[in-house]
């Protein structure tokens, strides 16, 4: 189960975002739609502990995230959450393959490279294994951000416009693999985004609107 209370942010210390409540069950997937200047990011970064918020909480199985220390709360992201950036970043010497090891590393979690494999061919990227991040194009990148994020089979995933950079073609596929990858271990699936694309695969839905935030 992943819920917020009464979340707000405030990048200035003066105006401040508010969210509506959000209480997503474990293996439900939802789409949280919103145009550019809503807080979509923002709030995706509060939902992966990535920011603090001002005021609220968000809670992930019986965590309040929030509560934790930074030194606990890396691991716990490492191994609970899957983020999906708009922007992704890779370390610029590794190959992708190394970049997906690094990231079961730092969540305390053996290395699978059985299972690395298989996520870059479903993304139909297996054969730039051992390109280096900064050889690819940007929407190898992407999904090379995606096979990432879903490495550690994570309870929640979080995904901010995974799409956005992607044909329909391609973009079918990555939302089948989300949407799969969630299924199998019972995970929340979570994807932000402003893509009208979408809308038809997520019976469950959250709008947010300029006067949410």
């Amino acid at each position: 189960m992943l819920q917020t209370r009464q979340l707000q942010y405030s990048y200035d210390g003066q105006r401040s975002l508010r969210f509506p409540d959000i209480r997503c069950g474990m293996g439900e997937h939802w789409l949280l739609l919103g145009q550019s200047g809503c807080g979509k990011t923002t709030l995706l970064h509060l939902l992966g502990g990535l920011l603090t918020p001002m005021q609220g909480e968000v809670i992930l199985g019986e965590t309040n995230i929030n509560s934790l220390p930074s030194s606990q709360l890396d691991k716990f992201r490492g191994r609970k959450i899957g983020i999906i950036f708009q922007n992704p970043h890779f370390v610029r010497a590794l190959t992708v393959g190394e970049n997906m090891a690094l990231a079961q590393q730092l969540a305390g979690v053996p290395v699978d490279k059985k299972r690395i494999a298989h996520l870059l061919e479903r993304l139909a990227i297996g054969h730039k294994i051992n390109v280096k991040t900064s050889n690819l194009s940007q929407g190898e990148r992407q999904r090379a951000a995606i096979a990432r994020a879903l490495v550690n089979k994570p309870e929640v995933i979080l995904a901010d416009e995974p799409t956005s950079a992607l044909d329909d073609l391609n973009t079918a596929e990555v939302i089948r693999l989300l949407e799969d990858t969630a299924r199998e271990v019972n995970a929340t699936l979570l994807v932000v985004t402003h893509d009208g694309r979408l809308k038809e695969n997520f019976k469950k839905q959250i709008q947010l609107t300029p006067q949410n935030a």
